[in-house]
């Protein structure tokens, strides 16, 4: 191999490795883009769930010591005349109202269970577009 064959052959892998490298760099900043989006999108998950569960507590709290009250006031209005019906009606209202609200917790759950789906569906775009 003559000598100006090794410079023309110098310039080949000098050109790979900067082409790696700004591959590499490119990969890391994407990476770095999707992990702050990940960041961003956990910190609105926990704050959501956060005010979701004290707006939930502070509800049942107060709606819970309102029907009681209410379910007192007028199981004492009737005593003398159908005691055993207030009662009756009293207990089924509020097992009812609390099988409904079972349910509409558990469905809320369960849609709250979608979380970071911005972070998986900007991965799975740059997946595509990174196969070939």
């Amino acid at each position: 191999m003559s000598t100006q064959d090794r410079l023309h052959a110098d310039p080949a892998p000098e050109r790979v490795t900067q082409a790696l490298r700004g591959w590499l760099q490119d990969a890391v900043a994407l990476l770095r883009v999707r992990l702050e989006l990940f960041g961003v999108e956990a910190r609105e998950h926990a704050l959501a769930t956060v005010e979701l569960l004290l707006a939930g507590l502070a509800t049942l709290l107060f709606l819970g010591l309102g029907l009681g009250f209410l379910a007192v006031l007028l199981t004492v209005l009737l005593w003398d005349s159908h005691r055993l019906l207030a009662l009756s009606v009293f207990t089924t209202l509020f097992l009812t109202l609390g099988g409904i609200a079972w349910l509409l917790l558990l469905r809320r759950w369960r849609a709250a269970q979608s979380w970071f789906e911005s972070s998986l569906g900007e991965l799975r775009q740059d997946g595509e577009r990174l196969s070939p």
